[in-house]
């Protein structure tokens, strides 16, 4: 597998928190999206990520699929479809400008930082910042369908959408886990023709998915890291180091 050295130490880390992120600590996975498209750039990070993501979910949803809550999904699935299709729009435009300028990089830089900035915010208001109206869930469910199909970072929207719901840890963790793979799994088709429209500037290619090979066991030793790690750390702790390095990352890729 052709990868530079950094696409190899950075693509491993973000293997293992991916996979550590979805069977232990959800708040570990906001990192991996910067660290991916420093390592392949912003377009082709998205790529390189969905088939990781969806690899991982298979583990998420082997383990907690009995604990979802599907009442707390249906009322945000058709707004999730909306920001899916608008998220679908904006690969596609931003695939015909061309591969001169990779725009991606400063987007998802963004995007990282306002979910940051929710997450933190959350965190003084608490609940009055849970969406319960109908206007905000629609907000909620447009918005975290945009951000996974344009950069797989719905993650902090979902969590806030879900936690603010009351839901235990073992309910939330099984209804997390099936949304994403039902969710990752319906991108899978549209990122394949998005590439296939625009050969020049494509998602996935046949490079994306022999590094996501090569990567496999990054995922799985996160998978299992993930299962052993959660109840030995103290999570304050480790939600406040993820988030001070995905902000530096963020900042990195707005500012390069």
């Amino acid at each position: 597998m052709d990868l530079t050295p950094i696409q190899w130490y950075l693509g491993g880390l973000a293997a293992i928190l991916i996979g550590f992120s979805k069977t232990g600590m959800p708040g570990a996975g906001i990192l991996v999206v910067p660290m991916l498209a420093a390592a392949f750039g912003g377009r082709a990070s998205v790529g390189v990520m969905l088939p990781m993501l969806l690899f991982a979910d298979l583990f998420a949803v082997a383990w907690y699929r009995r604990h979802a809550q599907w009442d707390r999904l249906w009322h945000v699935a058709p707004w999730v479809a909306v920001g899916m299709i608008a998220g679908t729009l904006f690969l596609k435009v931003m695939g015909d400008a061309g591969p001169s300028r990779d725009r991606m990089n400063l987007t998802i830089g963004v995007i990282v930082l306002i979910m940051l900035g929710i997450n933190l915010l959350r965190r003084r208001v608490g609940d009055r910042l849970t969406p319960h109206h109908p206007a905000s869930i629609a907000a909620t469910g447009s918005a975290a369908g945009f951000t996974t199909t344009a950069s797989n970072a719905a993650g902090p929207i979902m969590a806030i959408y879900l936690q603010g719901m009351g839901l235990p840890k073992a309910q939330f963790m099984g209804t997390t886990a099936w949304f994403f793979l039902i969710v990752n799994a319906a991108k899978l088709p549209v990122f394949v023709a998005l590439s296939a429209l625009n050969p020049a500037n494509p998602i996935i290619t046949g490079h994306t998915l022999l590094a996501n090979l090569a990567l496999c066991p990054g995922i799985l030793a996160g998978v299992w890291i993930g299962r052993w790690f959660l109840p030995r750390v103290s999570q304050t702790s480790f939600d406040a180091l993820v988030l001070a390095l995905a902000g530096a990352a963020a900042l990195k890729l707005i500012l390069q």
